[in-house]
Formats: C-alpha cells, sequence, structure tokens
C-alpha cells in the first residue's frame, strides 16, 4: 500500500531544518521502508523550504508512523503538522 506523507514544519525553522538535513537524508537512504518519492514543500516564492512530503510503499499505517517518529527532523521537532494517509496511486507518468 501506498501511503503520503505530508508535514509542515513550525514557522520560521529553516535553520533548524538545515542543521539536520544531513541526518534526515541518511535516514532516509538507509530505511528499510520503501521511498517512492519525497523533497521539501516550499513557499510561495518557489524557494524557502517550509516542510515535507512522501510516498512511501509499506504493509501499515503503524510502519509508516514508525518510520515517521524516528525521522530526524520529527525527533528535533521540525514539524508543526502531520498527516499520513493511504494512497492510491492512479497514474504514474514517470518513466
Amino acid at each position: 500500500m501506498h501511503y503520503v506523507i505530508h508535514c509542515l514544519d513550525h514557522p520560521g525553522a529553516v535553520e533548524k531544518r538545515l542543521s539536520h538535513y544531513e541526518a534526515h537524508k541518511a535516514y532516509l537512504g538507509a530505511a528499510a521502508l520503501k521511498t517512492v518519492i519525497s523533497g521539501p514543500l516550499l513557499a510561495d516564492d518557489e524557494a524557502t523550504m517550509i516542510g515535507s512530503c512522501f510516498v512511501v510503499e509499506a504493509a501499515s499505517l503503524a510502519e509508516v508512523e514508525a518510520f515517521n517518529q524516528a525521522d530526524p527532523f520529527f525527533k528535533a521537532g521540525l514539524w508543526a503538522n502531520i498527516s499520513i494517509r493511504p494512497f492510491s496511486k492512479r497514474v504514474d507518468n514517470r518513466t
């Protein structure tokens, strides 16, 4: 099953995000859970990072919640809001 993890940072948290960025990338690279696609959410200026979005593949919601809670960004208290929802992928135009 696919899941979408949508996280919004606390306001003004760019420096906190950057200080944990390398640990976050290493965590994603080593995770047992398959990340289909991920990246930062951007402000209207299309440059300032304000959150994170992931599409992951996992056996259960509990597995995705554990994955999210072990992320260095979560542990650092970066995210003000987190939403995790099952996702039914219908179209994938990547080649």
